[in-house]
């Protein structure tokens, strides 16, 4: 099983954390304040969920990172090159209170992710569902949420895919970053928030 770790402890990180603790899966959860910041959530949240530094979360095998877009930046630099590993993005560009629109010069918001993370294979995920519907049952309107992703690299796909699948959400490949991501941006794709179950 791969590692994972998760760069950012806010509503996304926390709900995806959660959703691995349903299934036993062992992950790191970090955030910009250090680990000793993060005890009570991890503790909350259950035994295989740890929490750890910045640096150890970006060295798993596959890093989800859900940060603020402003601090996106602040959040990723530094970082050793990601040599071929898995990240996922699961960033809006959009921010709380005033949920302007960042400008993105007219580029795709995982265009611009994609270069805070050099030597990433980069697959969008687990950004256009509302967070109580990450972390809760997945198969409580009697068939499977849908999670979509995309990824301009086949076997990082599969395996977010399978990912997806072991946490009991039915996943929807979108193809390729340049169309996926552009379907579920926040703001500006349609589906966003689109509580999707497959049934059969």
């Amino acid at each position: 099983m791969n590692s994972i770790g998760i760069i950012g402890a806010g509503n996304i990180g926390r709900a995806l954390a959660t959703a691995l603790a349903n299934h036993n899966i062992r992950a790191m959860l970090a955030n910009s304040r250090g680990p000793d910041s993060l005890k009570d959530v991890v503790a909350a949240i259950g035994p295989t969920i740890e929490a750890g530094s910045r640096e150890e979360a970006a060295s798993k095998d596959i890093v989800l990172v859900a940060v603020n877009w402003s601090k996106l930046p602040t959040a990723l630099s530094g970082l050793p090159d990601f040599g071929g590993r898995i990240v996922i993005d699961a960033n809006n560009p959009i921010e709380a209170p005033l949920f302007k629109p960042a400008d993105l010069g007219g580029r795709l918001s995982s265009e611009v992710f994609a270069g805070l993370v050099p030597g990433a294979r980069v697959v969008k995920a687990f950004n256009h569902l509302q967070p109580h519907l990450l972390s809760g049952d997945p198969g409580a309107e009697g068939g499977r949420r849908v999670l979509f992703y995309s990824g301009d690299d086949a076997g990082a796909k599969a395996e977010v895919g399978a990912l997806i699948e072991r946490l009991g959400f039915f996943g929807i490949d979108l193809g390729a970053i340049a169309i996926g991501g552009r379907l579920v941006q926040f703001p500006g794709g349609p589906l966003p928030a689109l509580n999707l179950v497959k049934f059969g």
